[in-house]
């Protein structure tokens, strides 16, 4: 079938980019073969508005049939670096070359002491995108894999509580944002200096996101009133599927059990709320040995494949 490839045009395409991947990920059964709706969320409000600031317009690519139905989205993440999302129904060599090639062109960042370079993303139970990258002169990165890990909802919460003193509770109004951004920034910063914090503004595009609910959004509070820990969860009632991103406890308040409470507390939250799965993703040993205990024991393999030419 003949596609027409365009690019992104006003919002909404972003509306209809959405719809495209809740129903390829049904049809991959709830496995994120292509990014799941949170991610595509997280990623326009937060990681792209916040951090790299991308001109929508010049940066996602879609595959349309005549008739308007979407086949396939290209975008990036971060710099030098591309997603290939594909509706199974249209998925073939033919398409993945295509989108491989708009990548390599529109996507690679220039090495100044040595070359052109792109990362492109392919499941380890995916041998064709692993052997159209192969032809095409990449190489599995060095960059440590992405376990997609998942947990079935019918399955018990253990119940942790934090340590004494400390309590779990939602986020409350945006007089709270100073303090979720300065624990963020201790928890994914903890070894930069504090002069290179930039204030806690971007927190109002996370809540713009159309998934995000308060009620998902949890701190720890330690005993002095600092918040000590947080998870967000995101909840699709339409896949019935929930997801934590981020996950982050202040240095100074780890090894108090608070990262288990509050996703012991999420966990209950999108119970109740209909979630049957619920999805983390993890990069490093700690943070996967964290989610194994919480029931995340099964999970995808993503595998960072990387060209310079």
């Amino acid at each position: 079938m003949k596609l027409i490839q365009r690019k992104y045009r006003h919002d909404n395409d972003q509306w209809k980019i959405r719809q495209f991947l809740r129903e390829v990920f049904l049809l991959n059964n709830r496995r994120e073969f292509s990014w799941p709706l949170y991610r595509w969320d997280y990623w326009r409000w937060h990681v792209n508005e916040n951090i790299f600031k991308f001109n929508l317009e010049a940066a996602i690519f879609l595959w349309e049939t005549t008739d308007g139905k979407l086949a396939a989205v290209l975008h990036p993440d971060g710099a030098g670096e591309a997603f290939l999302d594909v509706h199974p129904d249209f998925r073939t060599p033919e398409l993945e070359v295509e989108m491989m090639s708009v990548a390599e062109t529109q996507f690679a960042t220039t090495h100044t002491e040595c070359c052109q370079r792109l990362i492109l993303w392919a499941h380890a139970s995916d041998p064709l995108r692993q052997d159209l990258l192969t032809r095409r002169g990449y190489s599995k990165s060095k960059w440590l894999p992405e376990y997609q890990r998942r947990r079935d909802m019918r399955e018990p919460i253990p119940d942790f509580q934090p340590a004494e003193g400390y309590t779990v509770r939602t986020l409350g109004d945006d007089s709270e944002h100073p303090k979720r951004s300065w624990v963020s920034w201790k928890a994914f910063h903890p070894d930069e200096s504090d002069e290179k914090y930039q204030g806690w503004d971007w927190y109002r595009n996370v809540q713009r996101a159309p998934l995000y609910r308060r009620d998902l959004d949890l701190v720890a509070v330690a005993p002095n009133g600092d918040f000590a820990a947080f998870v967000t969860l995101w909840y699709d009632d339409a896949t019935r599927t929930a997801a934590f991103e981020p996950v982050g406890t202040h240095p100074d308040h780890q090894r108090k059990g608070l990262g288990k409470a509050l996703m012991a507390e999420g966990l209950r939250r999108v119970r109740d709320l209909g979630a049957t799965l619920c999805a983390v993703s993890s990069y490093s040993e700690k943070a996967g040995n964290l989610y194994a205990s919480m029931g995340f024991v099964e999970y995808d393999l993503s595998e960072a494949w990387v060209k310079e030419w």
